[in-house]
């Protein structure tokens, strides 16, 4: 791979891709700006390699047909290529794959099938239907063309910033991450490029640590389009020469960076697109006087998820505290509590109360409150209010 390649894959992609906006995000960081890839026409950035991809086939290989494997963005984006160059294709995609990507994959016209319960599992099959048909295949992550593509998107930072110090990229099977570091690395050194991980799906961090293609036996995280076992032998090799490391999030710091995006900056991003920004959000590389620009790789996330999601952000920034009582069960006794709750500031969501406690017969009862604060220090306030009233409450962890 050179550079060469990814400044034809920037032509040819003229015209159909959306050159996606560079957007200061001091409201999070003073010294962050977000590539929102969230805008691409398809919601994500896998447009960009899926189309280069495409357009290099041979007039005998449109004609066989295409088939791809995929969570969810690169099926959009294979999808939407097939559709504008009249080609037909395959789409296999796991069974939990989220409904919104599903159906719009099947928007674009291609046939999409649903096979096993993780991207791996949907690759597997994909393979062989191919070998069965005699259709290309179309990689997901390991393919020269591809890495292309999403190379891209370095090319686009270093035309709006060219004094960036440091750019943080989503890593799951590493197409993204080799292309936007060997565009930058080439056109400037200095620069330092880092893959960002869900810590549920470490795959590349595990290889990367240990010299090695590592298949983790399973994966999980909220993070589906970067949820994979195991790196490509291509993209492994480039993201060992250019990246300077890889660094992990925990799926509560993913959270907490979805919601954090949506409430500040009024953007939408699924969990792989929001990995990179939970890693300057939390601060896993020192950004003190240096300019960062977080990659937000997709923006299509399952609205039914969304909710669970948020809930896990305002926990993991103190705004949402769920605490565990056992308290003395007697008339007036829970009401003194919800009054020294209310007392605090504190917005009382909910209350379960059980009396059927395994100390039943020393009339105690459990009380499990959920409750709306401003902050972490508001809920230590909350515990220790009531500890000075003669309350123990313990806080359910999110960890």
């Amino acid at each position: 791979m050179d550079i060469d390649r990814i400044e034809d894959a920037k032509e040819v992609l003229q015209g159909v891709i959306a050159k996606t906006p560079l957007i200061k995000a001091d409201k999070i960081h003073p010294n962050l700006w977000i590539k929102a890839e969230n805008l691409q026409s398809t919601g994500a950035f896998k447009l960009r390699g899926g189309y280069y991809r495409l357009s290099k086939l041979t007039d005998e290989e449109k004609k066989r047909s295409v088939i791809a494997a995929s969570a969810g963005n690169h099926a959009q984006g294979v999808a939407y290529a097939c559709q504008k160059m009249g080609i037909n294709g395959t789409i296999v995609m796991p069974k939990t794959a989220p409904l919104s990507k599903i159906d719009a994959t099947r928007s674009y016209g291609v046939n999409v099938e649903l096979q096993g319960d993780t991207f791996n599992d949907a690759y597997e099959y994909a393979k062989h239907l191919q070998e069965m048909t005699g259709a290309v295949f179309i990689e997901p992550f390991n393919d020269p063309y591809v890495i292309a593509g999403q190379g891209t998107i370095g090319l686009e930072i270093l035309e709006k910033m060219e004094d960036v110090d440091v750019v943080l990229v989503p890593v799951g099977g590493g197409g993204l991450a080799s292309g936007i570091a060997c565009a930058i690395k080439q056109k400037k050194p200095d620069c330092k490029v880092y893959g960002v991980q869900a810590s549920g799906s470490p795959s590349m961090y595990e290889s990367f640590r240990q010299n090695k293609i590592i298949r983790l036996s399973d994966v999980a995280t909220m993070a589906d389009g970067i949820a994979v076992k195991m790196p490509g032998e291509r993209t492994f090799a480039m993201c060992r020469d250019y990246l300077d490391g890889i660094l992990l999030v925990s799926e509560e710091e993913i959270a907490a960076s979805i919601l954090t995006l949506l409430e500040k900056m009024k953007m939408v991003a699924e969990g792989a697109g929001a990995v990179a920004v939970a890693a300057a959000m939390f601060q896993k590389i020192d950004m003190q006087d240096r300019k960062c620009v977080a990659v937000l790789s997709g923006g299509n996330i399952d609205v039914n998820f969304l909710s669970r999601i948020i809930d896990l952000g305002l926990m993991k920034t103190g705004r949402k505290v769920v605490l565990h009582m056992n308290v003395t069960d007697k008339p007036g006794n829970l009401s003194k509590i919800i009054d020294l709750i209310s007392e605090t500031g504190a917005n009382i969501v909910s209350i379960d109360h059980s009396r059927i406690t395994e100390e039943i017969l020393s009339s105690k009862c459990k009380v499990e409150f959920v409750i709306e604060t401003l902050s972490h220090e508001h809920i230590r306030q909350i515990i220790q209010t009531l500890r000075e009233n003669g309350y123990t409450a313990h806080m359910e962890s999110y960890a």
